[in-house]
């Protein structure tokens, strides 16, 4: 597994998804902010009857997404300069990429999360219901292939992330939904 042990790979999957994670969850916790950015991507265009991706993905959230992606990596960066012990645990190196890779993690965590809605408007899967595991996976997906763009992921990580992001997705939503942060558990 290149290396890693495996209490460095489940931590390093941990980091390495902080930036997609957060994201990820960037439209539900700015929801009240810059309402005039609240308006569909997809401008409510529909295709073969169906809306593109729904009135839920807008602008704001995808300015937010990104934006926060930018954002906790540049923390990261941070933390791994004050602390060099971290860079132990990191999957890859942070000084080998450019300084708007946060910006990639949180575009691509955002550009899952919308292909897989324009997926599931296809497939009829109605807004808000529950579509396993593809709800919890696909920020994680996009991700993976824009950070991929810049730098190489090992195989092993992509499952490390994968799997580890599907049971932290199920844990973290399940928190936010008992904090009325969430309106539904998934």
């Amino acid at each position: 597994m290149g290396g890693y042990t495996w209490p460095q790979l489940i931590l390093g999957s941990l980091w390495f998804i902080l930036p997609i994670g957060l994201a990820n969850m960037a439209p539900v916790l700015f929801r009240s902010a810059m309402k005039f950015l609240a308006k569909p991507i997809d401008g409510g265009r529909l295709v073969m009857g169906r809306p593109l991706f729904g009135s839920h993905k807008t602008w704001r959230g995808l300015i937010f997404a990104t934006g926060a992606g930018e954002i906790i990596f540049l923390m990261q960066l941070g933390i791994i300069v004050t602390f060099p012990d971290v860079r132990h645990i990191t999957l890859f190196d942070y000084f080998s990429v450019p300084l708007w890779t946060g910006f990639i993690l949180g575009f691509g965590a955002i550009f899952g999360d919308l292909f897989k809605s324009f997926v599931k408007r296809r497939v009829s899967v109605k807004p808000g219901e529950r579509w396993f595991p593809f709800d919890q996976i696909d920020y994680l997906l996009g991700g993976l292939i824009a950070i991929s763009l810049v730098n190489p992921v090992a195989w092993f990580v992509w499952v490390a992330v994968l799997v580890g992001g599907l049971i932290l997705h199920l844990l973290v939503n399940n928190i936010g939904y008992a904090l009325g942060l969430k309106d539904t558990r998934w």
